[in-house]
């Protein structure tokens, strides 16, 4: 199965485009097969990064695999990078890579000074990430739930209503963390949300810059804070959410309610809520993409002369005609009654598998027809054979047996 592109990344779901791009370039450097000959695992994990960055660096195909997993962008998340060379997307992204190497880590930018790398953002533009900016609160986490679903529910879709437990933002201090309301300036940072540590390395002096640990990279620290949620601005609560889950989704798909995850502390933005689709086993029923199987046992008799029979659907019974003659596992089509395409334009079909019933017991009276019908040549086409090799002699069949 393929892994999750966000982790495949090492982001998280709620990461900007400059993240996203920045943990793009560092792995790409890494597994690049340039600098790792004839290993195919390095050179699978490049096509990986690539694949994972093609799909999360464009709008429309992120909001697709942030909907419905890889089953929203199907094919087209190919790996744009390979063993010839290609890789990166741009030239900026190979210098701003060799920045993040140099820069040591932390996340942050690397400044150099007589370093014979620190022209590469001055000549191309680039940049190994910007200046943290500050920001209101810390982005909540995602929270991630699991939803079952019956094969009916699945073939049309369902709206569900559900009560999940997660992190709320705090009414007695409206998510500030702070009684009354009021922060001041972080006097680590002093406002700016970051720190800065200067080290010298063979190619230069380099700044690295981080968050700030005071404040978290928020510029300010909380005053009397909120004896309920602990300054924090949130607590463990409840909340009612209504989930459109649309028709196919297959085990394993997953749809994302932006701002419905974790609430951010001391007003930060709200996390995501990914709902994890789980498919009930049916009891009738075998999945086949958005087709289903059901197997039918036809006496005997029906097969050879024909029948109509009465066969269960997701929407109820229908009858479907079996023709005369027809063969053990002959597959009859009913048009229309499977599963509901995921993006739309119909749904799938149902088959019908024929099998032949076969009793382990029968009465007396039964068995004396059934002796009777193997009289027909008809019914089976070898008992004359058979009749005649009985009569024969064990030094006859044996001979026959060798020739």
């Amino acid at each position: 199965m393929k892994r999750d592109y966000y982790d495949v990344l090492g982001v998280s779901r709620s990461a900007d485009k400059d993240e996203i791009k920045k943990a793009y370039r560092k792995l790409a450097l890494q597994f690049h097969p340039d600098k790792n000959p004839d290993n195919k695992e390095a050179e699978e994990k490049f096509k990986e990064v690539n694949e994972a960055y093609e799909v999360l660096s464009n709008d429309d195909k992120r909001r697709r695999y942030d909907q419905f997993g890889h089953a929203g962008v199907g094919s087209s998340a190919a790996s744009s990078g390979g063993s010839g060379g290609a890789g990166y997307g741009d030239i900026n992204d190979i210098f701003s890579a060799f920045n993040d190497m140099f820069g040591g880590g932390g996340g942050g930018r690397a400044r150099g000074g007589g370093s014979p790398f620190g022209g590469f953002e001055d000549v191309f533009g680039g940049g190994g990430g910007g200046r943290r900016s500050r920001s209101a609160g810390i982005h909540g986490t995602d929270l991630k739930i699991r939803l079952k679903l019956t094969l009916e529910e699945i073939a049309k879709g369902v709206e569900k209503t559900l009560k999940i437990k997660k992190q709320v933002v705090c009414q007695e201090c409206n998510g500030s963390g702070s009684k009354s309301g009021k922060t001041e300036t972080c006097q680590t940072c002093h406002g700016s949300g970051e720190v800065r540590q200067a080290s010298k390395t063979m190619f230069g002096q380099f700044v690295n810059i981080a968050a700030c640990p005071t404040c978290g990279g928020e510029g300010h620290v909380v005053k009397d804070r909120c004896t309920s949620c602990y300054g924090e601005g949130i607590k463990q609560g409840e909340v009612t959410v209504k989930i459109n889950v649309p028709a196919g989704v297959s085990d394993g798909n997953y749809l994302t309610l932006q701002g419905q995850g974790n609430a951010g502390p001391r007003g930060g933005a709200p996390g995501d809520l990914i709902v994890v689709i789980e498919e009930k086993q049916h009891e009738q029923f075998k999945r086949n993409g958005d087709d289903i199987v059901y197997d039918l046992a036809v006496g005997f008799p029906d097969l050879v002369i024909g029948t109509k029979i009465d066969v269960p659907t997701l929407e109820g019974q229908v009858k479907v005609t079996v023709p005369p003659g027809t063969q053990p596992n002959t597959m009859l089509r009913i048009s229309g009654k499977g599963i509901g395409h995921l993006k739309g334009g119909g749904f799938g079909d149902l088959y019908v598998r024929v099998n032949v019933f076969v009793p382990k017991d029968v009465s007396g009276k039964d068995r004396d027809l059934l002796k009777e019908l193997k009289k027909s040549t008809a019914i089976c086409p070898n008992q004359g054979e058979h009749e005649h090799d009985h009569e024969k002699s064990i030094f006859e069949r044996a001979k026959d047996i060798f020739t």
